[in-house]
């Protein structure tokens, strides 16, 4: 009996049914010899501290680290009843196809039921990239051998018990360390999630910190031909800053009563240049969220969730957890059937196809900068715009217009620089003037905004200009200006900062270490780290911004560099790619997070952690001081007196709740 193991019911019910095994039996499809079944993503999970040894389930510095010698792994509760039909198919398998998604969390999901199956027969490899019916055809075509997929699962697993080392030791680390200082709260470390907090904290803390720099503008409005036209003042090198904003107000001042008084200004200089902008890649998942995140306003997660069902449910576009926006080169020959589908699915479209030139190869396809993943794009087959949300319809529609764009023209225009002399001042006049629209009809380009903060001015088209030609001073506006602090990260911002942390990282051995590509996380895992912060309050949502927490900060100043540092979790996360490659074994590198989490612990046992308690609300009950407790559903305020008093508020957004409400419900569970 041939078994196709898939990762989640809608994708076992798309594969039967291409695989014409009709009848359904339970947790399975099946006909012709051949059984489909699924897990609900991972069916088992990595057993806790507790499970090794009793004495674990209570927290102590002197049980610290705990690092399995044989790692075991147990069901999860709410799907044992699907484990059991699957080992039993499992069983009965003499052939079997690993067709959980194409990832690396894929190949554990399967590899990891394998193994406990003790399954040893053939074994071969679904790589989908899209779940209509035509791409699951063709992967049904071309099974990978197991073994070419097989680092993948060694690279999850090396993932998975990293996080179990740092999460399981550093958390009861420092949340003990943390309750000797008078810190009730959980301090939850983890290799992952506690980098890219860091980065949150220490952008707060730099808007916290910023101090503003007052600094003055001019703005001369012109004119020439009937023509009118905006110039800037520029401000002479010695009294102004690496920005060209100058910071002298008298001497701004001078200029702009020499600018009113002199009626013209002369063109010393005019230069035009043709810039040719290629189309922007296809979507990956990051670049995706960050996308929506500006333009659409969606969470990350959301836009993931969204991306997953416009694959799963829609079929209208391929696979979303992708690191690539590139295309392999095999793929250009689908192309009239990508566009045939999109015209089918929304007949709209067909003055702008006709517009496309379908032979043009764009830098997209090239099968050098493809690996596991190719970029997210629409599907070989038609999909119902009507049975799409909104929201669904937005995102699919930037998709879409990515991958339209690689068949327009490059967007050409020509820059305009002139420089002007007016009452002895310098004045610079940029313009833009529009020559190929090209693939800027089917994706706006927003304006960038200035390093102030503030929008940057929209682009002018220049009147004629030659050197010696006189224009007429209109107008002189000086402006009074303070410089900005940095913008708080969006959700967007964040996930760009977490793909880009090598840009981030100042130590120089580590940066010496690093590819410049070497982000932290995966594109399947950020979404979700991002929210597991928002979840457990160490981040907050303040508007479309995210903000750290006081807790935030807190956990921060308690752990060492070594474990905040993004740049650490990157050096790791190069390693993982290093077991993917097959550059690097499993073993060394648990063996290594092993001994670096060992002399973590021995190095912080001792150690006291100056930790700024957060203030709370008076207890209800009693009116004495109440200290932030993190339960089962997350924080909340608890009376200092506890277990004496169990006075509880609840925690509201990182901010004190109101004593206006009843006491009378039971407190909440107090965290080990």
């Amino acid at each position: 009996m041939r078994l196709f193991l898939c990762e989640k019911p809608s994708q076992g019910k798309d594969i039967a049914r291409v695989l014409g095994a009709g009848q359904r039996g339970s947790g399975c499809y099946s006909g012709a010899g051949t059984i489909v079944t699924w897990c609900i993503g991972h069916l088992i999970e990595a057993a806790p501290p507790e499970a090794y040894d009793e004495h674990y389930k209570r927290w102590s510095l002197e049980q610290l680290p705990i690092i399995p010698e044989r790692w075991r792994v147990e069901p999860k509760a709410a799907t044992a009843a699907q484990l059991k039909i699957v080992k039993q198919l499992v069983g009965q398998a003499s052939e079997l196809v690993i067709a959980t998604d194409a990832d690396r969390e894929g190949e554990m999901i399967a590899r990891e039921i394998i193994e406990l199956c003790g399954y040893r027969g053939p074994i071969q490899r679904l790589w989908l990239s899209a779940l209509n019916d035509a791409s699951i055809r063709k992967a049904l075509g071309a099974l990978k051998p197991s073994n070419e997929t097989l680092p993948l699962y060694a690279a999850a697993l090396a993932r998975s018990r990293a996080d179990w080392l740092v999460g399981m030791n550093l958390s009861r680390l420092f949340t003990l360390l943390g309750r000797q200082a008078g810190y009730d709260g959980v301090l939850s470390v983890g290799r992952v999630q506690t980098p890219t907090l860091a980065l949150v904290v220490t952008r707060d803390r730099e808007i916290a910190g910023f101090v503003s720099v007052p600094f003055w503008n001019i703005e001369v409005r012109l004119s020439t031909g009937g023509q009118r036209f905006l110039a800037s003042w520029v401000a002479p090198d010695d009294c102004s800053d690496d920005a060209g904003r100058c910071l002298q107000q008298a001497v701004a001042l001078h200029a702009a009563d020499r600018l009113g008084a002199a009626g013209s200004a002369q063109a010393v200089s005019v230069a035009t240049e043709r810039v040719r902008e290629a189309p922007p890649l296809p979507f990956d998942l990051g670049t995706l969220q960050e996308v929506c995140s500006r333009q659409l306003a969606l969470d990350v997660q959301e836009t993931l969730d969204i991306a997953q069902s416009l694959y799963e449910t829609h079929k209208a576009t391929t696979y979303p957890r992708s690191d690539s926006g590139y295309l392999p080169e095999s793929m250009f020959a689908e192309v009239p059937a990508v566009l045939a589908a999109m015209l089918a699915t929304d007949p709209s479209l067909r003055p702008l196809l006709k517009q496309l030139d379908r032979t043009q190869r764009s830098r997209a396809w090239n099968d050098s900068k493809v690996s596991a993943h190719h970029g997210i794009i629409p599907t070989l087959e038609p999909t119902n715009l009507a049975a799409m949300s909104d929201k669904e319809l937005a995102v699919y529609r930037l998709i879409r217009a990515h991958y339209l764009a690689q068949f327009l023209p490059h967007h050409e225009f020509d820059r305009t620089t002139a420089q002007l002399l007016c009452g002895g001042q310098t004045l610079q006049a940029v313009g833009k003037q529009v020559i190929i629209p090209g693939w800027h009809q089917v994706l706006t380009v927003p304006e960038a905004d200035n390093a102030d903060g503030e929008a940057a001015p929209r682009s002018q088209v220049l009147p004629a200009l030659h050197e010696g030609l006189h224009c007429q001073v209109d107008h002189v506006d000086l402006k009074a200006l303070k410089t900005q602090p940095p913008k708080p990260y969006t959700q967007g911002d964040l996930i760009k900062a977490m793909k880009g942390v090598a840009k981030l990282v100042t130590d120089p051995r580590l940066k010496q270490k690093l590819k410049e590509t070497t982000g932290i996380g995966t594109e399947a895992t950020r979404a979700s780290i991002i929210k597991g912060l928002l979840d457990r309050a160490y981040l907050l949502k303040k508007g479309r911004a995210v903000r750290a927490s006081d807790a935030a900060g807190t956990l921060i100043d308690a752990v060492p560099a070594a474990i905040s540092d993004p740049g650490t979790t990157a050096v790791w996360e190069q390693a993982l790619d290093m077991i993917e490659a097959g550059e690097m074994t499993l073993e060394t590198f648990v063996a290594k997070q092993s001994t670096w989490i060992t002399q973590l612990v021995q190095q912080y046992r001792e150690a006291t952690l100056a930790i700024k308690l957060p203030e709370g609300p008076a207890c209800p009950l009693c009116g004495n001081a109440t200290r932030q407790r993190t339960g089962k559903t997350g924080p909340f305020w608890s009376c200092c007196r506890y277990p004496d008093c169990k006075g509880t508020l609840p925690f509201q957004n990182g901010r004190q709740a109101s004593t206006k409400r009843s006491t009378s419900r039971k407190p909440r569970q107090m965290p080990k």
